[in-house]
Parts: C-alpha cells; structure tokens; sequence
C-alpha cells in the first residue's frame, strides 16, 4: 500500500483518509485486505499515531475497514470497488483536469454538471 503525505497538500489526516477510500474505491486494496498497524502506518508517513486511529475509525464508520483486536484493521466485506471504467474514466478526467490546471474542485464541478 503507498500512501504519501504532503505538507502542502493539507492535513494529514485528510491525505491518509483520501488516499485509502481512493485506493479501496478503485479495488487496489480488496476485501478482507489487511492494512499496517496505526502505529506502523504513523511510522512509516512520520505523523502522530492518533492521526492514523482518527482515520480508521472514521473509514471504519464509513463502512470501509473493520477492525477487530487481534486481527488488526481489514478492508470491509461491504466495501465495493468501483468498476474498471469508471476507475479508468476517473484517472482520465484527474489526468485532463491537472494538465488543464484546475483544482480538484473544479474537476468535480464539471463532473457534477456531466452527471
């Protein structure tokens, strides 16, 4: 799993959030997928622990991991990847969106007024 964090790209806890619902959205971490400890996972991008537990509950609330003592924090069995095109499709937009230097935002606008 490669998850990065950036100082300028805004809070931690938002890029870890973002970049494991991205990455289980688009079937790169399956279902019952185990991810690094809290502790490891803070290690591994240097922020505090609490950061990473904060993150978790939250995707753990949303009904994407679960976790159980014991066995750590697993991808949900509920969690379902999008398709192949629509990650496709997505990565297309991102990639026209960033070469036509528009904020994520705007990508969403556009896509939103698509839809």
């Amino acid at each position: 799993m490669i998850i990065t964090v950036s100082p300028d790209q805004g809070s931690p806890a938002r890029q870890i959030q973002d970049q494991i619902s991205g990455l289980i959205t688009t079937g790169r971490l399956g279902r019952g997928e185990r991810l690094p400890s809290v502790r490891q996972l803070a290690s591994d991008l240097d922020v505090a622990p609490g950061t990473v537990a904060k993150v978790y509950r939250s995707l753990e609330a949303d009904g994407l991991l679960v976790s159980r003592a014991g066995s750590g924090t697993r991808v949900s069995d509920q969690a379902a990847p999008v398709s192949s095109a629509v990650a496709q499709a997505a990565r297309r937009l991102a990639g026209a969106a960033r070469r036509d230097d528009l904020s994520l935002e705007e990508a969403v606008l556009v896509l939103r007024m698509t839809w």
